[in-house]
């Protein structure tokens, strides 16, 4: 598949303020920072160009001999990581159709098949921005606010992103809120996401939505502004990325499991 692929770029928007996790970029992960781990993964999709986009000199001081990892010095007022990754995209000049990768830099443990699907969904649609999604399994998955849900219509574009509970069962959850229902679509959302240089650009010039806001979830700007998401399922496990303390401990145990 990886030769059959445009060339693409991957940015990764890192910033230090977390607001749950302050200065998660350099949390360390079995002894590895976060951001060095989500790099690597990111150099091993055969991108043409990895960039850290960050607000950060400390972030910055981190990746010094990472290979040929490039690092963008950015702005600290970015409302996401788009906003932060049109700036590089402004900053590298690079032509409007450009497959940019966004691969959040909270994301350790992205499969490369991962990267390239997205990729790929973007390079075989009309749709000017394209993301993965995996099934969630578990309630206590579906039920928690810090993992996104997606909602997506039979063609494979997305009809909603939130943090909430969606699509809700109503009989169902009625009678029992402990198990998911088998055999309906309840999809996890996976943070990355694709687009071309120019779509971005004009992506990022577009004011912030009222759902955007809300739900804090950057690619609701996209849907309110009336542009179509391609939402396709990842090849490959995608654990889910790091938000909380809890998550960072989770991280550990899966590396744990992963090295034993």
């Amino acid at each position: 598949m990886a030769d059959k692929l445009p060339p693409f770029v991957v940015v990764v928007p890192a910033r230090f303020g977390s607001t749950r996790l302050p200065g998660k970029p350099l949390l360390k992960i079995a002894g590895e920072s976060m951001i060095r781990r989500v790099a690597a993964r990111a150099g091993q999709a055969g991108a043409a160009q990895v960039v850290v986009a960050t607000d950060d000199d400390r972030v910055a001081t981190e990746l010094r001999g990472c290979g040929d990892l490039l690092v963008c010095m950015t702005r600290t007022d970015h409302a996401s990581g788009s906003d932060r990754i049109a700036e590089t995209v402004a900053h590298f000049g690079w032509p409007d159709d450009t497959i940019v990768v966004n691969l959040q830099g909270d994301e350790p443990f992205a499969p490369a098949a991962g990267i390239r699907a997205v990729v790929a969904t973007l390079a075989g649609d009309d749709a000017p921005m394209a993301t993965l999604a995996t099934p969630i399994v578990h309630a206590d998955e579906f039920f928690d606010p810090n993992i996104v849900k997606v909602v997506r219509s039979q063609n494979g574009r997305a009809l909603y992103f939130t943090r909430a509970p969606a699509p809700w069962a109503r009989d169902e959850f009625a009678r029992d809120r402990g198990v998911l229902p088998p055999g309906l679509p309840f999809l996890r959302h996976i943070g990355i996401y694709a687009y071309r240089a120019g779509f971005l650009r004009r992506l990022a010039a577009l004011p912030r939505t009222p759902l955007e806001q809300l739900e804090s979830l950057e690619q609701l700007r996209a849907l309110e502004h009336g542009h179509a998401i391609s939402v396709q399922p990842t090849p490959e496990p995608f654990p889910p990325g790091i938000d909380t303390a809890e998550d960072m401990e989770r991280a550990e145990r899966w590396v744990a499991t992963q090295a034993g």
